[in-house]
């Protein structure tokens, strides 16, 4: 069984932000492959789908990007899953809008929901999807612009790198690490 976690906050507020795009794979990978209806659990939703004929579920915490761990770690034990079966998918500002980084370990690099993932699980060794939605603009504070809303230019380049990204989230359940590291970096 495989894990992936699309990070974001929750609530209208901040629907359709910079820093929900980690929402929006979870969503498409859902949408593409979802079978069950979201459950409420694990500080979560939770929906359980079959990718490539094995079991998968799909978590969006629920407890704002800076807590994510939380849930992360619950689910993570509750199913008895390693680490290399997770997958957390998240905004970086420092990558292009349109780039893909998928990676099997490392830091944060400055987001801030996937580092209280590794602090909560206390290993580094997290599989992490990483949509770029950069550059920073001059002048703009990193957290106004990560709960910015996409212009309409912008968004052009997104909705497609969404929908790669639920790709290789797939692929990475179905192909594994190196396959999607040599394929979408």
């Amino acid at each position: 069984m495989k894990l992936v976690v699309g990070l974001g906050n929750p609530g209208r507020r901040y629907q359709d932000t910079r820093h929900n795009v980690g929402f929006a794979v979870v969503a498409e990978l859902a949408r593409r492959h979802g079978g069950s209806r979201p459950k409420t659990v694990f500080q979560g939703e939770l929906v359980e789908a079959t990718i490539g004929g094995q079991r998968v579920l799909l978590l969006a915490p629920q407890t704002f990007m800076n807590n994510s761990g939380s849930s992360v770690l619950a689910t993570r034990d509750f199913y008895k899953l390693n680490l290399d079966d997770l997958l957390i998918v998240c905004d970086d500002f420092s990558l292009p809008a349109g780039k893909l980084r998928i990676r099997s370990k490392g830091s944060a690099g400055g987001q801030k929901g996937l580092d209280d993932i590794i602090r909560v699980l206390g290993d580094d060794a997290v599989p992490r999807l990483r949509l770029g939605i950069g550059p920073l603009p001059p002048g703009w504070d990193a957290a106004g612009f990560v709960l910015s809303k996409f212009s309409k230019d912008e968004a052009a380049i997104i909705e497609p790198t969404i929908v790669r990204a639920a790709d290789a989230a797939a692929d990475w359940v179905a192909q594994g690490m190196q396959y999607c590291m040599n394929t979408y970096n």
